[in-house]
C-alpha cells in the first residue's frame, strides 16, 4: 500500500515533465535573453542592467525561503503544491509579456525603471511557481533510483524547454518582424500562452500524494535548519559555482557570435550552435547519465562531468585565437560543456533532493519547501551573479548599443570592435567558469559525504524510526 502512495501515474509522469518544459522556456527566456534585449535592443546602460540584475536576485534571498513557508503552510483541498504552481504561473506570465513589452516612448531613466519593476516582478512570480513545483519530488518518491527517475525526466524535459528557447529565439525573433522589438515581444507572448497551457495540464493531472507535514516557522528558524543541514549547504555553494559559470557563458554567447565571429547573418549561426548545444544537452540527461550511472556513482559521475566542462571551455578559448569563420568548428569545445552541464542539472537536484532525507534524520524536520527554496534562490542569485560579470565585460570591452539603427542589420559588427575587446570577452566567457568549476570540485570532494551507502544508510533509518513510531 506504501508503493501506490508514492507511486506516480504515467500520465502524471508526462504532467510533470510537460510542466518542466513550460518552466524552463520562460526561465530561460529571461536569463538569458532580458540583458540583451534592455541593453543591446533598447540601449539601456550595461552597467546599469548589471547592477540591477544582482540586486533583484539578492532581493530573493529573502523572498524565495518566505515562499517555501507559505507552501509548507498551505492546507486546501486542493493539496498544498497545485494551489502556488497555477497562481505563479498566471502571474509570472503576465509579468513575462509586460517585461518585453516596453513602450517605445520609454528612454534613459524610465526604460531603466521599467527594467527593474518588471525584472524584480518577474522573479517574485517565478519563485512562486517554481518551489511548489520541485518540493514535489522528495514528497513523491522515496528515495534512490525512483527519486532519481522523477528527477531525471523533469530536468530532461527542463532541458527540452530551456534549448528549445536557447536555439530558436533569435530566429523566430528576427521571422516575427524587422525590429527585434517588436520580435522580442510576441515572441515572449507566444512563450507565455505555452506556459500557461504546460502548468495547467499538469495542475489538472498530477493528484497530491499524502505528504509529512511540515512544522512552520519564523524565516530566522528556517535558516537556521537550512544551516544545520550541512549538506545542503555544500549542494547549495556546488550549484551556485556551477550555474554561475554556466550562465556567464550563455549570457555573453550571444554577443561573442555577433561581435567576435562576425559576420551579417551571425544569428544564423548562433542558432546553429544552440542547436547543436540544446541536442547534446538533452541526449546527455537522456542518454549519456543513465549510461554513466550504470558503471559509476553519481559523486563520480559529477566529477567526471566537471572535468569534461573544464576541458571545454581551455577548447573553447584556444579555438578562439586561431581566426575561427566555422560555426561547427566550435562543436567541439561546445560538447563537452553542453553535455557536462545537461547531467549536472540532474544531478544537483538528486543531490539537493537527498539532503531533504538528511536532514530529516539529523534535525527531524522534512523541509523540502525550504531546501528547494534555496535551490530556487541559488539558480536565480547565479544567473544575477553572471548578468552582472556579463554586464561589466560588455561594459569595459564597450560592447554595448554597437547597433544603432534598424538599417544596420547586414552589417558585420566584427569589424565595428577592437582585438583587444574581442580577447577580454573570450577570456570572460572561459577563464572565469574554470575558475568556478574548480572551486566546486575542490568543496564538493572535501564536504560532501551523501555518497549511495550513506544514502541507504539513511534510508534504512528513517524506515526503522516511522516503524517504531
Amino acid at each position: 500500500m506504501e508503493d501506490k502512495e508514492v507511486r506516480l501515474t504515467s500520465e502524471e509522469k508526462t504532467a510533470y515533465g510537460l510542466a518542466a518544459v513550460g518552466k524552463d522556456m520562460v526561465y530561460m527566456l529571461s536569463a538569458s535573453y532580458v540583458l540583451y534585449y534592455f541593453q543591446d535592443v533598447l540601449g539601456v546602460s550595461a552597467a546599469a542592467m548589471g547592477v540591477l540584475l544582482l540586486v533583484a536576485r539578492v532581493f530573493d534571498a529573502f523572498n524565495d525561503p518566505i515562499m517555501g513557508i507559505v507552501v509548507a503552510k498551505t492546507r486546501t483541498r486542493w493539496g498544498k503544491f497545485r494551489p502556488w504552481l497555477f497562481i505563479g504561473t498566471i502571474t509570472n506570465a503576465i509579468i513575462l509579456f509586460i517585461m518585453f513589452a516596453a513602450p517605445p516612448k520609454l528612454d534613459g531613466a524610465g526604460l531603466l525603471a521599467y527594467a527593474s519593476v518588471t525584472y524584480i516582478l518577474w522573479g517574485v512570480t517565478y519563485t512562486i511557481m517554481d518551489i511548489p513545483y520541485w518540493s514535489m519530488i522528495p514528497a513523491f518518491t522515496k528515495g534512490g533510483r525512483e527519486r532519481e527517475g522523477l528527477t531525471t525526466l523533469a530536468r530532461t524535459c527542463a532541458g527540452v524547454g530551456s534549448a528549445l528557447v536557447t536555439i530558436f529565439t533569435m530566429s523566430i525573433v528576427h521571422a516575427i518582424s524587422k525590429y527585434e522589438r517588436i520580435g522580442f515581444k510576441w515572441y515572449a507572448l507566444i512563450i507565455a500562452v505555452l506556459f500557461v497551457i504546460f502548468e495547467t495540464v499538469a495542475c489538472i493531472t498530477i493528484k497530491e500524494k499524502s505528504t509529512v507535514n511540515v512544522e512552520s516557522a519564523t524565516v530566522g528558524k528556517m535558516f537556521s535548519a537550512l544551516l544545520k543541514n550541512d549538506q545542503a549547504v555544500v549542494t547549495v555553494i556546488a550549484i551556485v559555482l556551477i550555474n554561475c559559470s554556466v550562465y556567464i557563458t550563455s549570457n555573453l554567447v550571444i554577443y561573442f557570435f555577433k561581435y567576435d565571429f562576425g559576420g551579417t547573418s551571425w544569428y544564423n549561426s548562433y542558432t546553429i550552435f544552440n542547436m547543436f548545444g540544446g541536442a547534446i544537452q538533452i541526449l546527455s540527461m537522456m542518454i549519456v547519465y543513465p549510461l554513466l550511472r550504470k558503471k559509476f556513482s553519481n559523486v563520480k559521475i559529477f566529477y567526471i562531468t566537471l572535468f569534461s566542462a573544464v576541458i571545454g571551455y581551455a577548447v573553447l578559448l584556444a579555438i578562439a585565437f586561431t581566426g575561427m569563420d566555422n560555426v561547427y568548428i566550435l562543436f567541439v569545445p561546445g560538447f563537452f560543456i553542453f553535455a557536462a552541464n545537461g547531467v549536472l542539472q540532474v544531478l544537483t537536484t538528486v543531490f539537493l533532493a537527498n539532503t531533504v532525507d538528511y536532514g530529516e534524520l539529523k534535525n527531524g524536520r522534512r523541509d523540502e519547501s525550504v531546501i528547494f527554496s534555496m535551490q530556487t534562490f541559488v539558480v536565480k542569485l547565479a544567473s544575477g551573479v553572471a548578468a552582472f560579470v556579463a554586464a561589466m565585460c560588455l561594459s569595459i570591452n564597450k560592447l554595448s548599443n554597437a547597433e544603432t539603427t534598424e538599417a544596420d542589420k547586414l552589417v558585420d559588427f566584427s569589424l565595428k570592435v577592437s582585438d583587444s575587446a574581442k580577447t577580454g570577452l573570450r577570456m570572460t566567457m572561459t577563464i572565469i567558469p574554470v575558475i568556478g568549476l574548480v572551486v566546486a570540485i575542490l568543496i564538493f570532494k572535501k564536504k560532501f559525504i551523501l555518497n549511495e551507502k550513506k544514502m541507504e544508510e539513511i534510508t534504512k533509518e528513517l524506515e526503522a524510526k516511522k516503524a517504531a513510531k
